[in-house]
């Protein structure tokens, strides 16, 4: 949410800099994401000016030449385009220095052989408005020529762009955080702009309104206005809105926008004109019922979203966009103001399914309250009135049963203290919650407390009232205390103690642990080169993704590892070791909604296995067996009985240097070079890379070693040489080793290869 903070200044002026006040908020909870600066700068350059003459150009009919009174002794001659400049006028005017809103300097310039010494400016040149047709022409009402235009519009100020969480929909509203910002600087508040309603209620004659659906529509509120004059807003209106974010198109539609945006209550107008017969009911739609909307597009609906209809068919989408055939129109004299309620959880399904994201749906889908719309009632009438010069039509049409009380909560001074780790007095509880309009009176152990209708989805237990009073007096202040644990302690499981093994088994290795992303893109099983009845072609596939990029879970750690990997080497890093530890998931059936999960560890290696050294100048690339030594090391670690055995049917690694990992005579994994087409689906030249079950891993781990005798004589080492075919193993020559050596042998490793003549061929 933009948040202006000229308009902020109507009902709270904290005396603090923006930065404070943004550091103060966001300590609060209302996190300000990033501080904007909108209008003009070198603001001492704007001026109010009064036009002495105006004079056509001599050499062009469109531009007239005025003598303008800046206050600075000589008036100064401006050349002007606007068709309504006139002598006698006051005016807008900026003086060579100015900084323009697209941030251009202003400067002399000579139009047609005329000196302009400034410029007459229109709406969009201050960015109040829209307006560039002709320029703003101020009330005279006191001002002089030379007075700081700054004093008279808002022509810079800087914008707060809050991060607003769900349950805090009260601070989608300029009022709301005033609220926020008086209970957290102590600067006095206003009162709200709906203090006073000039509505009456009963019923209004000659409109109806049938709400079908009361479990999706609690209330639903009317009022009729004639006589309404539509015109453009007047400057402060569009100002506002304008630097909220909004775009000003008439009174009528700009005052719907300023009540939503000041009460956090989104409302809609009706041209009563076009609503067929008077009536409107508010039902479900019907499968593949359609709706014309305010921007043109036609949409399609479906039995769980709720629409608005008259006489004639639907005219608007429940609480996420008007429709076209009843919006307000130049020619529009009688307007029907709706506020409704309407129930969160499905206006959110209605604008997901729809693609239809609204201002209106996105305040609506945190769940207001039905008190809400009798405020945003109040300031529309109020508006209506003064800027339409409308009459309201007696009454206020009224649907739905009365609100739900409001909830008190026992708020306990002891527990207070023992929450926070230190007390705090009963009387700044009180100021506190009293400044965020909570309903206060003393109790015999603490204080009462009425929660007022706009937090009534957010605070209904004691420990919600504990956290308003910490982060109001200062969450910093707090003193750092231990949890209370009472008779309880913790430790790691066996499972989790041997994946923090792993975990720094790699990175004493010089392994960076990574993150990716659960979700990866449907192309990714192609790049793979994953065959047809793969399972990793039948992956689960995301009901509501980010994206179609997004749109399946991972069936394998590889890709994110490779998408890090490539990452990486774009920016000119290709020496890595990468490890990931997590969730890959399969898709059990197709009547089954739940997947299979696993938890897997992984690891990509590229560049040199090891650094140069006096016994070999070059640096040997990462291949199957670099991966396997870091491998076996993991597992070692992890004191499971190991095995790796050739394969050549892994369609992402390359034939011949791959192998199947087994724990304990289980197959657990594989390890091996990425096969090179691959690789270079990823930009990468080869590399090398591993991936266990984890889980299946740990449950075959010796959890207690046993103590084994050290022998008193000493070791014997022996170098055997066998000749054997090239297609046999190396790890069934151990094999054989190991078999029979046992139990006198300790260990076994192959640590040279010959081939040449001296053997023979193969």
């Amino acid at each position: 949410m933009k948040l202006p903070l000229f308009w902020l200044h109507d009902y709270c002026r904290p005396d603090l800099d923006t930065r404070a006040l943004a550091d103060r908020l966001s300590l609060t909870g209302t996190v300000v994401d990033r501080i904007e600066t909108h209008g003009v700068a070198a603001v001492d350059r704007f001026v109010v000016g009064r036009v002495l003459s105006a004079e056509r150009h001599p050499d062009a009919d469109r531009l007239s030449v005025c003598v303008v009174d800046v206050g600075e002794g000589e008036p100064a001659t401006i050349v002007c385009g606007a068709p309504n400049v006139a002598a006698g006028q006051t005016v807008a005017v900026a003086r060579p220095g100015a900084v323009m809103p697209d941030g251009a300097e202003l400067g002399q310039a000579k139009l047609r052989g005329v000196t302009s010494d400034g410029m007459i400016l229109a709406e969009d040149e201050l960015a109040i408005g829209p307006d560039h047709a002709g320029i703003i022409v101020l009330d005279e009402d006191g001002l002089r020529p030379g007075e700081p235009l700054a004093e008279v519009l808002p022509i810079a100020t800087d914008v707060l762009e809050l991060e607003i969480t769900p349950n805090r929909p009260d601070c989608l509203a300029v009022y709301g955080v005033a609220r926020e910002v008086h209970a957290a600087t102590g600067a006095p508040l206003a009162p709200p702009p709906w203090a006073e309603d000039p509505g009456t209620s009963g019923p209004v004659e000659g409109v109806e309104v049938i709400v079908e659906g009361p479990d999706v529509c609690p209330r639903f509120t009317a009022r009729v206005f004639d006589d309404v004059k539509i015109a453009p807003s007047p400057l402060w209106l569009k100002a506002r809105l304008t630097a909220a974010g909004q775009r000003p198109i008439n009174n009528v539609v700009d005052i719907t926008n300023y009540v939503m945006l000041v009460t956090g209550q989104p409302l809609h107008a009706f041209d009563l004109d076009r609503v067929a017969g008077g009536r409107l009911v508010v039902r479900r739609a019907r499968d593949g019922e359609q709706v014309e909307t305010l921007d043109g597009q036609v949409r399609t609906l479906d039995s769980e979203m709720v629409l608005i209809e008259d006489a004639e068919g639907p005219t608007s989408i429940a609480g996420v966009m008007g429709g076209a055939r009843s919006e307000v129109a130049p020619d529009t004299t009688r307007v029907l103001m709706e506020v409704a309620n309407w129930v969160g959880p499905n206006i959110k399904r209605t604008s997901e399914r729809l693609g239809l994201r609204s201002e209106a749906s996105s305040r609506y889908e945190k769940q207001l309250q039905p008190e809400q719309t009798t405020d945003a009632q109040a300031v529309a009438t109020r508006l209506m009135i003064d800027l339409c010069g409308a009459t309201l039509r007696p009454g206020t049409i009224d649907v739905g049963p009365p609100p739900a009380p409001l909830p008190t909560i026992r708020l306990r001074e002891a527990r207070v203290a023992r929450i926070l780790g230190q007390p705090i007095r009963r009387e700044r509880q009180a100021e506190i919650l009293r400044a965020l309009e909570f309903g206060v009176d003393d109790a015999e152990d603490g204080l009462d407390v009425t929660v007022p209708y706009f937090r009534r989805g957010d605070v209904y237990r004691e420990i919600d009232l504990i956290e308003e009073v910490a982060r109001i007096d200062g969450l910093d202040n707090l003193p750092a205390t231990l949890p209370a644990r009472g008779e309880a302690f913790g430790r790691l499981t066996p499972h989790q103690r041997r994946r923090r093994r792993a975990q720094n088994a790699l990175a004493d290795r010089g392994f960076f642990e990574v993150t990716g992303w659960s979700f990866v893109d449907p192309a990714v099983a192609d790049r793979l080169r994953l065959a047809p009845d793969d399972p990793g072609r039948n992956p689960v596939v995301l009901e509501n993704p980010l994206s179609e990029e997004q749109s399946r879970l991972r069936t394998l750690l590889l890709p994110s590892l490779l998408d890090n990997a490539r990452r990486n080497v774009a920016r000119g890093t290709s020496e890595l070791r990468l490890f990931e530890l997590g969730a890959v998931y399969f898709a059990t059936s197709t009547s089954e909604k739940l997947a299979m999960e696993r938890e897997k560890l992984g690891a990509v290696m590229l560049g040199p296995a090891r650094p140069a050294g006096w016994r070999s100048r070059e640096q040997p690339d990462a291949d199957v067996f670099a991966a396997k030594a870091v491998l076996g090391a993991v597992l070692d670690t992890l004191r499971v009985p190991w095995s790796v055995d050739a394969a050549d049917d892994i369609p992402f690694l390359h034939p011949g240097r791959t192998a199947i990992v087994s724990a304990d005579g289980v197959e657990v994994g594989w390890v091996g070079e990425l096969h090179p087409l691959v690789a270079g689906a990823w930009d990468l030249d080869g590399g090398a890379a591993f991936e266990v079950d984890l889980q299946a891993v740990s449950e075959r781990a010796v959890e207690v070693p046993t103590y084994r005798d050290v022998t008193s004589y000493p070791e014997v080492r022996e170098d055997i040489a066998v000749v054997v075919p090239a297609s046999v193993p190396a790890a069934d020559v151990l094999a054989v080793a190991r078999r029979a050596g046992a139990p006198l042998l300790a260990s076994a490793e192959v640590f040279d290869v010959y081939r040449g003549a001296q053997v023979g061929e193969g």
